[in-house]
């Protein structure tokens, strides 16, 4: 069962989704976006957003970097 969906995190993914990280664009233009099952990207998922979801195999991609360390980064 999916957790209840976050409004707060609107905003935020709305943000994350038109300033996507180097290797996040990447996987995204080069291979998922066209991929045979369908992803979606930045999608909320209770207090959280993760970067690729699909719903057919319950999957969760998610890209982590450096931008996880830097302070201009977090976004509250």
């Amino acid at each position: 069962m999916q957790p209840i969906h976050n409004k707060e995190n609107v905003e935020k993914t709305r943000y994350l989704r038109k300033n996507m990280t180097k290797e996040e664009r990447h996987l995204w233009y080069d291979f998922l976006r066209s991929y045979n099952v369908k992803f979606l990207r930045q999608k909320p998922f209770g207090n959280y957003i993760l970067d690729f979801y699909c719903a057919k195999a319950k999957l969760v991609i998610e890209i982590d970097g450096s931008q996880h360390f830097e302070k201009s980064n977090i976004i509250l």
